[in-house]
């Protein structure tokens, strides 16, 4: 587990064993994890998505308490994984970092409650899957537009971005000011978590 540049991101570069049947790893395992959140994930919901080339699915945040903690893990074709600190205070409140994941490397992401999450679709066809900490409500549940000006992320798409209504219609994150959790409320729910 390495640490992103936001604080509650890290990612794992899990061991691949390849022989001749195939390949193995273990591409989560909680006491890795434990060690460097200070806490265990708490496994609510497992989701998994199925997205063309060009989507870009998020960016979303869950209100904070009780937010929502995902594990994210590409297990066919290539994503770019973007978290986006959207926790008003911090140090890092703004910042997004990336993280390439794919079917070769089996790297997976950690993303701790309160910030953003979202990634677009490199290869023709992508699985990603999430563990999350909490099941999903519509009513906690925001999101800020993927392609805010004033964010400039970088998504390495060749293709027009495709977004889903949902996506296209979120506010930037000037405009979703009061929306966004505080960084005391999430430090305090990490505090509370260990």
């Amino acid at each position: 587990m390495e640490p992103l540049s936001i604080q509650g991101a890290w990612t794992h570069t899990p061991v691949v064993h390849r022989d001749s049947r195939g390949e193995f790893l273990e591409s989560f395992r909680a006491s890795d994890l434990a060690a460097v959140a200070g806490h265990r994930l708490e496994l609510a919901q497992v989701n998994c998505s199925v997205s063309e080339r060009g989507v870009i699915r998020g960016l979303h945040f869950a209100d904070v308490p009780p937010g929502q903690a995902k594990y994210v893990t590409c297990v066919a074709g290539t994503v770019l994984d973007v978290i986006v600190d959207v926790r008003v205070g911090s140090p890092t409140f703004g910042q997004w970092t990336s993280v390439l994941l794919d079917d070769e490397t089996r790297r997976g992401v950690y993303v701790a409650e309160g910030l953003a999450h979202g990634f677009s679709v490199l290869s023709d066809r992508a699985t990603v899957t999430y563990l999350c900490s909490q099941p999903y409500a519509p009513g906690r549940e925001h999101g800020i537009h993927p392609l805010d000006p004033d964010l400039d992320i970088d998504w390495r798409l060749d293709v027009e971005p495709v977004l889903s209504d949902k996506d296209a219609a979120a506010p930037t994150l000037k405009e979703a000011s009061g929306l966004l959790p505080g960084y005391q409320a999430c430090l305090d729910l990490y505090e509370s978590l260990s």
